[in-house]
């Protein structure tokens, strides 16, 4: 199979020069985590860029580089990444799958002579776990074990720091041994673009810290049980658009978190990548 088979033709973008509360709102109403960024010439031509994150946005916004700037102050360039990580239309979904994990990115622009055609994220190459191929594949077997977890009363500064260190999009939150919630980049980014339009300039730097977890966590996760197959896994994700759920055991005790990741790299897998 190839990229051009599961690939959306349908990119949405957003200009440079733009900030990133208008990144935010487009991600939101399109239902996405990142998009395109351009830069239109003086002939209207549509020149890719970069690519914004919601991550990205989570991390330039909490870093004491920028504490007092306003959330208008912060253009997508000053915020994306301009390392382009593309793929060809013509790539096998395995290989292309790899190219993500190997750089820890949910999405790439799709190319086709030097053209972007269309854009492949995490949630296209899930569908392809809803294939009967993946029926028998235990959720067990794939979940992460080894979790990452904050505290409801922990810092936001602490946990933003956590996610950029283990280089992954959400955390777990626990109180008690119980699940409290879910926080993930987009929760912080969301706490940073409201905190910094209300809190006056003078007083970002110091209240900043004393944002909590639970103030901005999301609650009611679904859990999965531990009998789960992958091909449910991956129905329930595009289903409700969520990237990962917790995964509880006979006694609805958390033994492991699935995400997207875990199952792109099932996909490397299955494929035969090596």
């Amino acid at each position: 199979m190839r990229v051009k088979s599961i690939m959306s033709g349908d990119v949405v973008s957003i200009d440079k020069d733009q900030n990133v509360c208008d990144a935010l709102r487009v991600m939101k109403k399109n239902k996405i985590s990142r998009l395109a960024v351009i830069n239109t010439n003086n002939d209207h031509v549509k020149e890719l860029v970069g690519m914004i994150t919601e991550k990205d946005i989570a991390k330039k916004l909490g870093s004491s580089k920028y504490g007092n700037l306003a959330p208008s102050h912060f253009h997508v360039s000053t915020v994306m990444s301009n390392d382009i990580i593309t793929v060809d239309m013509e790539t096998n979904i395995g290989e292309a799958a790899n190219l993500m994990l190997e750089n820890n990115i949910g999405g790439m622009p799709v190319m086709d002579d030097g053209e972007m055609v269309g854009i492949v994220t995490k949630s296209d190459f899930i569908d392809t776990c809803q294939g009967k191929a993946y029926e028998n594949q235990a959720v067990t077997d794939s979940m992460s074990t080894e979790l990452i977890t904050v505290a409801p009363h922990d810092r936001i500064v602490h946990a933003r720091r956590l996610l950029i260190d283990a280089k992954v999009g959400r955390l777990m939150v626990m109180e008690d041994e119980e699940m409290a919630g879910l926080l993930t980049a987009k929760d912080i980014a969301n706490s940073m673009i409201s905190f910094r339009k209300l809190v006056p300039d003078k007083h970002k730097a110091a209240r900043i810290r004393n944002i909590l977890v639970e103030d901005v966590m999301t609650q009611g996760i679904k859990s999965l049980s531990a009998e789960t197959n992958i091909a449910e896994v991956a129905k329930t994700m595009l289903d409700q658009g969520c990237s990962g759920y917790p995964v509880v055991d006979e006694e609805n005790k958390i033994v492991g978190l699935i995400t997207k990741t875990d199952l792109i790299d099932l996909i490397v897998e299955m494929e035969g990548v090596s």
